[in-house]
């Protein structure tokens, strides 16, 4: 072998080892991508998170999102597929978990009613807005038994309407409704303009306990 061939495998040589070395040296770099993702993913969750969330209310939706993930992925469903039934799905086994239930008093039914009647509204009703200087006048109209839904639930949000501070009342017309809602306050003027027909009707916390003195028979709907 002639002197430049023996040089030349021997620069070789060294090349090889010195790349298998750095190699070496190198961090894993299915690791180093895992970092990174992770450190992406945190930063985005920082800059998506609202100002003023606690972080513990971010590993809550965290883990809210895992037990959706975990339930989509064992093979069990946990969705009722269609809301009024998961409503009333949800009174039962209230009922069925209190000892003190009396069932010879359950009225599912009248709970039913009452929900086709919320959907009736919600869904179906026509409302025709228009402004007063003090609040808002809205009139609610509907026919067969969409008319029959906002004669029962209209009239009778009023008083939980006027637990507001605000001052509500209703009129009779031929074919609904017609909620008028004031206030003395110019902010909560402006707010009753925003919030419409719906956002008024939504007002209050007694909704969810209404439903489950109705599915008692504590209360008429």
């Amino acid at each position: 072998m002639s002197a430049w061939s023996w040089k030349a495998a021997l620069a070789s040589v060294a090349i090889v080892a010195a790349t298998a070395y750095a190699v070496a040296q190198m961090p894993d770099h299915a690791g180093m991508h895992e970092q990174m993702s992770q450190g992406a993913q945190g930063r985005q969750q920082m800059q998506t998170m609202p100002q003023g969330m606690p972080g513990g209310m971010m590993q809550g939706q965290r883990g809210h999102h895992g037990m959706m993930m975990g339930a989509a992925t064992s093979g069990q469903p946990t969705m009722a597929g269609q809301e009024v039934f998961g409503t009333i799905q949800e009174i039962v086994q209230i009922l069925e978990a209190d000892p003190a239930t009396d069932w010879s008093k359950v009225n599912i039914g009248a709970l039913r009613e009452h929900l086709i009647d919320m959907d009736e509204v919600t869904m179906r009703a026509t409302a025709t807005e228009r402004p007063l200087d003090d609040g808002v006048e809205i009139a609610v109209t509907g026919d067969g038994r969409t008319l029959d839904a906002i004669k029962r639930m209209v009239p009778a949000h009023v008083q939980e309407l006027n637990r507001t501070g605000w001052t509500a009342k209703t009129e009779a017309l031929a074919n609904g409704v017609k909620l008028t809602v004031t206030s003395t306050d110019a902010k909560q003027v402006a707010k009753l303009k925003a919030l419409g027909f719906m956002g008024i009707m939504v007002q209050g916390s007694h909704h969810q306990p209404h439903h489950l003195m109705i599915a008692k028979g504590e209360l008429v709907h």
